[in-house]
């Protein structure tokens, strides 16, 4: 891509989510909103293949769709109570639509159908950017809204994508899919908690973007895009492989690692709010994420496909400074957590 037009999309990228970020004003947001979609619409087509086609194609469908539903919840609201102001959102029936709309535009189940085809049809590149940043404007949104939302929908909407996003990647076989339905499963976590503690749904937040983002920048290096790929990483970087077991392992939630933290915190939240049965529910839920997980770290560790290269065990030394601290943070953020005790 031309540099100056790639400049051009990185910037309308930052100036759509900043816009959002900023705004006091609906329509301003959704200005913002709509920035994001139509400046992330280039990368996705950059490589003129049918699926990229695809992907992008049903991407602006959903995002129209979405952004549609926020007009009317805003101006549903500003008829309502005369004010466009973000923090004076009190209808319940305009509430629950821009919940909905902003949840459509992050991919929770049950609307999720999108994202799994959409990040399958994309560069690894184009989904890092699909799965972090293009979700940093609606969860400011949702944040923003938390204690206007109604409980039990997020309750319900949360442990439908826990659900949904564990079942739905047992089968797959290529990454960008279990990807996919791992941001799924996460965003249901933080859905769950967000209306009984939104400090919990930032820290889950922020957690998730660096797990995730190391995870993809690893299967950059690696340049795997399905599980037959993976079996032939050990031979090749046997460092940086070993590296990524520890690091899906980290985004599955198994102790000590930082995944760990953010479901420990939450489950105590849950308990804390005598919600014990659905913490139990959400808990049980998560196994089925596990266990792709560990069939992910089964495939690079202890299985080796035929024909793997017999050449000496190669390094790629100029890509290793940019993952060794988002690697940190991934592996090793666990012991912090009485500093979030005391906060």
């Amino acid at each position: 891509m031309n540099p100056y037009a790639s400049s051009m999309i990185i910037s309308s990228l930052a100036i759509g989510t900043i816009t959002t970020l900023s705004s006091f004003h609906w329509i301003l947001a959704w200005m913002g909103l709509e920035i994001n979609t139509l400046a992330i619409i280039p990368l996705m087509t950059k490589n003129p293949h049918p699926r990229s086609i695809e992907a992008s194609t049903k991407y602006f469908l959903t995002q129209a769709a979405a952004s549609a539903l926020i007009l009317l919840a805003c101006t549903l609201n500003a008829w309502l109570l005369g004010e466009w102001a973000i923090n004076n959102f009190s209808n319940p029936f305009s509430t629950t639509l821009m919940s909905i709309a902003i949840l459509t535009k992050l991919g929770v189940a049950p609307f999720h159908f999108w994202l799994p085809e959409v990040l399958q049809g994309l560069s690894l590149q184009t989904g890092l950017i699909l799965s972090t940043w293009q979700k940093l404007a609606p969860m400011a949104l949702l944040l923003q809204l938390s204690q206007t939302l109604n409980l039990n929908l997020m309750l319900l909407l949360g442990l439908t994508s826990t659900l949904i996003g564990g079942w739905g990647g047992i089968n797959q076989t290529q990454t960008r899919k279990i990807l996919a339905f791992s941001s799924i499963a996460h965003l249901g976590w933080m859905v769950a908690i967000l209306k009984l503690s939104p400090e919990l749904y930032l820290l889950n937040f922020s957690l998730y973007i660096i797990m995730t983002s190391t995870l993809f920048y690893m299967l950059l290096t690696l340049n795997s895009k399905n599980m037959m790929q993976l079996t032939t990483s050990w031979p090749k970087i046997p460092t940086l492989t070993a590296f990524s077991l520890l690091s899906l392992l980290s985004l599955s939630g198994l102790p000590p690692l930082t995944g760990f933290l953010p479901k420990w915190l939450i489950a105590q939240e849950l308990v804390k709010q005598n919600l014990t049965l659905f913490a139990l529910l959400i808990l049980m839920s998560t196994l089925l994420s596990l266990f792709f997980y560990l069939r992910l770290t089964y495939v690079i560790s202890l299985t080796l496909a035929p024909n793997s290269p017999s050449s000496s065990p190669t390094w790629l030394f100029k890509k290793k400074n940019h993952l060794s601290i988002p690697l940190l943070l991934t592996l090793c953020l666990l012991p912090t957590s009485p500093s979030f005790f005391i906060i």
